[in-house]
């Protein structure tokens, strides 16, 4: 029985990697596909055609509004009938952010966005809660992403709040975030929209802002890595899953290198405005990555490691302060890959947690499997990451976040 067992599982995991496998050389080329190109009428026509699909008043000439076609709903829309892995507990809503692009001119950008609220006693409705702040990968979408991960459900039972930005597809045919460009590292790009995202939720819902954290998966993890250098005194800590190195790429050709190979640039070059940096708090990070993992190659998170011991200040060739192995567990309720879970840091306290997967490839540890780049078998990356998020809290900055 046990062999008959063990003999369905390796057939299932090859499926799956084999199916893994096809999703990441998707994912590889779309990282070539060239960004849609729009004329300034393009992008009005974009933006007029989303606030109709979200039922927003739209300014229509009077002699054409009879000619004017019900404006059929977009893939985002979905939300609206409520998935049902999203449904149950909670307030699930979408929303966008919008402002003019960088000097106040221009046809205004609009972001969408979508936010979960658990349900909670009335006696703490409006008590502060944590943020967590969730940035999607490329080829999927803020709904896919929260359906993936799950993130809702253990939102609901631990009682924070959930933003999951969402990169318009008008900016990028693949909802790619540029995190490659100088230009986002710099605090530009989608930066400031997701910043701003922000923002908004926090003037319009109880948020204790001692406790905002921001996570992502690969290109989404990337662009939280730069939010959170970028904003330290706001940002509690920070999770990466399946992230490339930070900060020594400036072109598409050089994403895909590192992704593929690491950096060849020198790792604390990228980061030394901000470890140098009298007044910078540090950023405590947990990074998670699949040791078969294809498109973003495990050599990222050594590197990674590196650079986030050098930015909390710890010596990142000093022995780990804890060190766990657990055993792959092929079988039961909860089937999981082996991993490892590395702790670096000062005092006792974990800065810097390093959990290595085997077996597992470009996908979220723990996720819904029906959907692409999403593992089923453990650890639960939601969890863990939540796990060390609750270990951390920022005093509070002296100033509001802007964007």
């Amino acid at each position: 029985m046990t062999k008959s067992l063990s003999s369905l599982w390796l057939k299932s995991f090859t499926k799956i990697n084999k199916a893994q496998q096809r999703q990441g050389r998707r994912l590889l080329q779309s990282l070539f596909a060239p960004p849609m190109l729009r004329t300034a009428t393009a992008v009005a026509k974009s933006v007029a055609k989303a606030a109709a699909s979200a039922s927003l008043p739209t300014p229509v000439a009077k002699s054409k509004a009879k000619r004017i076609r019900p404006v059929a709903p977009t893939r985002p829309a979905r939300v609206a009938t409520r998935p049902a892995a999203l449904a149950g507990s909670g307030r699930w809503m979408r929303s966008y952010y919008q402002a003019r692009a960088e000097g106040g001119s221009g046809v205004p950008r609009r972001m969408d966005y979508w936010l979960f609220l658990p349900d909670r006693p009335l006696a703490q409705a409006q008590a502060p809660m944590p943020l967590v702040v969730m940035l999607h990968g490329c080829t999927q979408d803020a709904v896919a992403f929260a359906q993936g991960t799950r993130m809702n459900a253990l939102a609901q039972r631990e009682g924070f709040a959930v933003l999951y930005p969402q990169q318009s597809i008008s900016i990028d045919r693949n909802r790619c975030w540029h995190w490659h460009q100088r230009a986002t590292q710099a605090g530009g790009g989608e930066v400031p929209w997701v910043v701003g995202a922000v923002r908004k939720v926090l003037a319009g819902q109880p948020i204790d802002r001692s406790r905002i954290y921001l996570a992502g998966m690969s290109a989404g993890a990337a662009l939280a890595n730069i939010i959170a250098l970028r904003y330290p005194e706001y940002v509690a800590a920070v999770g990466l899953h399946s992230s490339p190195v930070y900060g020594t790429v400036d072109s598409r050709l050089g994403a895909f290198s590192a992704m593929q190979h690491g950096s060849s640039h020198s790792l604390s070059e990228a980061v030394r405005e901000m470890a140098t940096r009298a007044d910078f708090p540090g950023m405590p990070a947990i990074i998670l990555h699949g040791q078969d993992d294809k498109v973003v190659r495990a050599i990222n998170l050594g590197q990674l490691t590196q650079q986030f011991c050098w930015l909390n200040k710890v010596d990142p060739s000093a022995a780990p302060l804890a060190e766990q192995s657990f055993e792959a567990r092929p079988t039961g309720r909860a089937p999981r890959h082996a991993y490892e879970v590395k702790d670096y840091g000062r005092s006792r306290k974990a800065l810097v947690r390093v959990c290595r997967i085997e077996g597992l490839d470009h996908a979220w540890s723990g996720g819904d499997a029906s959907l692409p780049f999403n593992a089923a078998p453990g650890p639960d990356a939601s969890q863990l990451i939540w796990n060390f998020f609750r270990m951390h809290r920022r005093a509070l900055a002296a100033t509001p976040l802007t964007a």
